[in-house]
């Protein structure tokens, strides 16, 4: 049973709670708590309860400040586009807090001051209050043209590659396109145009983007923003001496690299760029266009390493291609075979069901049921629509007749020879070019797999939870080029924060950091000023943490970003 016990030391009372229980039959001390003196008990029990309760997000915050202090974010900003005198925070300041805006809870420019006051960003990135309008942020954004951002990110992914230590060895190039909300009598913005919106929103002006990133972690080291629609091949070509020029800086004649890209980004005049360059390259080819290859059969190919590249056979050659010959492997993938096979199977019944009912339609039409007449040639255009799409009109054949009563006939059938030829030539089957005659099958295809970095990139841009590129919220050129620009940067410290986590023996996807990171709050208690003061006492704590967040915690030394 607990009890009070008073000791007096050096002539002063001090109070302890201590326990007492029987242990072997024999009474023992089983716990003692100190309480203090008499008057830090008073001092305590009368204290009031707190007035305020303050809660801030932490973890995410502190995290992404960190890692854009661990390569000179706002410095390396603020040395390219100074502000003349002392004008408030700067340009990188503003930079920056778009970006880790854009890493944690995107919003547009008009709610970023009450997302910032959530956060500990209030005491790590201070602003004052009217500094975080969406009119400052423009101010400050005007001031970063074409030529100082291509500068910015050239010294920021130096510092990057040399501070991290990425390997440049294998680097991915792809373009993608984001749709925005532009009206389209909007003459001030050129770079938003009507294309092909690989979002499915061809109604919309949509901007591109094109991004060089590492193997090693994904981590962008050049970007392009570009007309909507403009053709991969146009890009690559109108940026392939800033790209080279790029990875020939970072790599300081020291590395190898080897430049990966899509069959998108093909033509002669790119390739002959490519190829008088110190870099090497791996490629596609579009299949259709080298029918001599895809007629090589399975029977011809060798089985690749099992443990690299499971289900995986090649056939290798060189061919002319673009008028240089290059090794070529014709490449046979079980599991895309079975993918697109499976894929083909639902749009060839979804098309012969639709064909079915349009051959009901007809009849019912024919036997007397009212409705607008019907035309051979309206019958013929139906047909088109409803074959739309890869493959559909070959493996179809369709016939529409006019009946002696003036009225449409529809007859089709399914063509097993077309499906038998395209399921041993095309299905499966990627062909893959390069000039790295010195590698080995398993390396060429390792290496042309090694895409879905930049893939993976694309679709962290258009996640709507953390890093999304929408909605844009700006209507000029030049504000869309920054914009594009601090989604990159936020890109870039998210991933090199998981590559560290990662390296930790932490893997986590994007998300599940994001996730994990902003659930650590920094939680104040706010109490009335004691007597005699005028300041208030405030007692500040972390919310609990599991595992996990204790690790990354400890292992990032978020410490350090608290309150003293």
């Amino acid at each position: 049973m607990p009890s009070l016990t008073k000791k007096i030391i050096r002539g002063k009372p001090y109070y302890y709670l201590r326990e007492c229980q029987r242990v072997e039959g024999k009474p023992k001390i089983v716990s003692t708590i100190y309480l203090g003196t008499p008057q830090r008990i008073l001092d305590r029990l009368m204290r009031p309860e707190p007035t305020r309760v303050a809660l801030r997000e932490f973890g995410a915050s502190a995290a992404v400040f960190d890692m854009a202090q661990a390569f000179d974010v706002v410095a390396t900003i603020d040395r390219h586009a100074p502000k003349r005198g002392s004008q408030g925070p700067s340009v990188g300041q503003y930079l920056l807090v778009a970006a880790i805006n854009r890493c944690i809870a995107p919003c547009s420019k008009s709610r970023i001051d009450d997302w910032y006051d959530k956060t500990v960003l209030r005491r790590l990135l201070p602003f004052s209050s009217g500094q975080l309008t969406s009119q400052r942020f423009w101010d400050n954004m005007e001031r970063l043209t074409p030529e100082r951002i291509a500068a910015i990110e050239h010294d920021l992914a130096r510092t990057a590659v040399e501070r991290f230590r990425l390997d440049l060895r294998c680097l991915l190039f792809d373009a993608t396109n984001f749709f925005t909300f532009l009206d389209s009598f909007n003459s001030r913005a050129r770079l938003p145009q009507r294309g092909h919106g690989k979002d499915g929103r061809d109604n919309l002006r949509i901007l591109g983007l094109a991004l060089l990133v590492t193997a090693d972690g994904d981590v962008p080291l050049f970007h392009h923003t570009y007309a909507g629609n403009q053709h991969d091949s146009v890009t690559f070509n109108s940026v392939a001496d800033d790209l080279l020029a790029r990875c020939r800086s970072l790599a300081q004649g020291v590395c190898d690299i080897t430049l990966v890209f899509d069959k998108g980004n093909n033509s002669e005049d790119n390739l002959e760029v490519v190829g008088k360059s110190t870099l090497h390259f791996v490629g596609s080819l579009v299949p259709t266009q080298h029918k001599d290859l895809l007629g090589i059969s399975r029977k011809q190919m060798r089985r690749l390493d099992k443990t690299q590249l499971p289900a995986v056979w090649s056939y290798r050659t060189s061919k002319v291609v673009f008028g240089v010959e290059r090794t070529v492997l014709v490449t046979f993938n079980r599991k895309l075979f079975n993918s697109q096979t499976k894929t083909l199977f639902r749009e060839i019944r979804k098309r012969t069901r639709s064909l079915q009912n349009l051959k009901a339609r007809l009849e019912r039409r024919r036997n007397g049921s009212r409705g607008k007449t019907p035309t051979v040639d309206s019958v013929q255009t139906q047909v088109k629509e409803i074959l739309r799409g890869r493959h559909m009109a070959a493996l179809f054949a369709v016939k529409v007749r006019q009946t002696p009563q003036g009225l449409p006939r529809l007859v089709f059938r399914f063509r097993d020879k077309a499906y038998q030829s395209l399921s041993s030539t095309l299905l499966g089957k990627t062909l893959i070019f390069t000039d790295r005659a010195d590698w080995s099958d398993e390396q060429i295809v390792l290496a042309y797999r090694a895409q879905h970095h930049v893939e993976a990139d694309f679709r962290r841009l258009k996640d709507p939870r953390y890093l999304t590129f929408r909605p844009t919220f700006h209507w000029t050129d030049q504000k869309l080029r920054v914009h594009a620009f601090y989604c990159v940067l936020a890109l870039t410290m998210l991933n090199l924060l998981r590559r560290k986590l990662a390296q930790a023996g932490i893997p986590l996807s994007v998300v599940k950091m994001m996730d994990t990171l902003a659930d650590i709050h920094e939680v104040t208690l706010l109490y009335p000023p004691p007597p005699g003061s005028q300041e208030p006492f405030a007692r500040t704590a972390l919310s609990d943490m599991d595992s996990t967040q204790r690790r990354i915690f400890d292992l990032l030394a978020l410490e350090r970003y608290r309150t003293a």
